[in-house]
């Protein structure tokens, strides 16, 4: 099996998201995607907005469109949720035949040196990198790297939240995902915070 690996807040998650993953798994031949919202993220100054279970309610919502995908809980209950313990996990669930691969955009891909046990990270994936406006990234020496060069993901969730806040629906997300967080309030809530504008989505 081919598995590809999609770490994200998703707070929330959205069309770009999505797409991004039917781009990398079409090219890529991947069997499965695995949606993985985290629990604590370690390069984010601030938390997300919504709670564990209303992301990984929004992914599970999204993922049904696709037989590919799927809403992981892997990362519910870490504190941290460093990549290198979820690959771990993820790992002693497979053959050894089977490939794991990695979904990261460029910014966050231009990050890596600062990753926790980046060494071990880059000897169990290989990583599909999206390009984005404004992003330039190296390759580190060991890490293995597919780059995705036709799909630009110029969406963020931080702007779709700061839209909804100010009675925006036209937002990019999709239908049963808007449809639950507007029943659940989760962004529009007058006493949102600036953390729901400033987070970076």
């Amino acid at each position: 099996m081919r598995l590809g690996l999609f770490g994200g807040t998703f707070d929330p998650i959205h069309n770009a998201h999505l797409s991004l993953a039917r781009e990398a798994a079409d090219s890529c031949a991947l069997d499965q995607v695995w949606f993985i919202p985290n629990a604590v993220p370690p390069h984010k100054s601030h938390g997300p907005v919504a709670t564990w279970q209303q992301r990984f309610r929004m992914v599970d919502l999204a993922c049904q469109s696709d037989s590919r995908f799927h809403a992981s809980r892997l990362e519910e209950a870490n504190r941290r949720s460093y990549t290198v313990y979820t690959l771990q996990t993820v790992r002693k669930q497979l053959s050894i035949d089977d490939e794991l691969f990695f979904l990261i955009g460029a910014d966050a891909f231009a990050e890596i040196e600062s990753w926790y046990r980046k060494e071990e990270v880059f000897q169990m994936v290989t990583f599909i990198v999206l390009s984005r406006p404004g992003h330039e990234y190296t390759v580190p020496a060991g890490a293995k790297v597919k780059g995705l060069e036709t799909l630009h993901m110029d969406v963020s969730s931080s702007d779709i939240r700061r839209r909804l806040a100010s009675g925006d629906r036209d937002v990019p997300v999709p239908g049963p995902v808007l449809d639950y967080l507007l029943a659940e309030d989760i962004y529009t809530d007058a006493h949102l915070t600036d953390r729901a504008f400033t987070a970076a989505g």
